[in-house]
């Protein structure tokens, strides 16, 4: 059995993201599965953009760029405001806000929605709209003690802990099983109603970085 059709078969029985697999009561919680970004290497395509810009990952921002802020995500049914957490996650942070500054996010859809059996997560960020894509280059992940709480923001990623890029989830509901094993960094102050009614392929208009209130 090749590994495309081992996946499918997974799939119908877990909460899927991307090229792995989440179980909700996962036997290693080490290796529990995939979150739908793919490092660089593994697609010829992840830094796919229709302006075709080259991103490439600036480290760690200055204090005064990514400290008090929050992300504004702007859809058809609402705004979702969420706060950045540089305490726990400088360099996810920075990076987050160094793609929405230059417009990464801007147009991009929400590709996967998990809400059965229970709420799960919904997740967007990816350039190819399939689970597949980046930025065209990976994070170093900083599992930190924030839990999954219900409107907690994290990053997604491949089996690799290192291989985070630009795509992102909202969780929910809780699902502390995937405490310190996905990177953290914000939590929903506004829209978590948006967030609720969000489905497949509804766009990102405009991802804005603000101080936060």
């Amino acid at each position: 059995m090749n590994k495309r059709s081992l996946l499918t078969l997974l799939s119908l029985a877990t909460l899927t993201f991307g090229a792995g697999c989440v179980n909700s009561t996962p036997q290693n919680p080490s290796a529990i599965g995939d979150l739908g970004s793919v490092k660089a290497e593994d697609s010829s395509q992840a830094s796919v953009m229709s302006d075709t810009k080259t991103w490439s990952f600036q480290g760690k921002l200055s204090d005064d760029q990514i400290t008090n802020k929050q992300i504004r995500v702007s859809t058809a049914k609402g705004d979702i405001v969420f706060e950045l957490l540089p305490d726990v996650a400088p360099i996810t942070v920075s990076n987050f806000v160094y793609l929405t500054s230059g417009g990464f996010y801007d147009g991009l859809t929400f590709h996967r929605v998990e809400k059965d059996p229970q709420p799960f997560v919904i997740q967007g960020g990816d350039p190819l709209g399939n689970g597949m894509g980046g930025p065209g280059y990976s994070i170093p992940a900083e599992f930190n003690s924030v839990k999954h709480d219900r409107g907690v923001v994290a990053m997604a990623r491949s089996m690799d802990p290192d291989s985070a890029g630009s795509q992102f989830y909202i969780t929910l509901g809780p699902a502390y099983f995937l405490d310190n094993n996905y990177t953290v960094f914000g939590r929903v102050l506004e829209g978590m109603d948006v967030v609720d009614q969000i489905t497949v392929g509804d766009v990102m208009t405009k991802v804005v970085v603000e101080d936060k209130k």
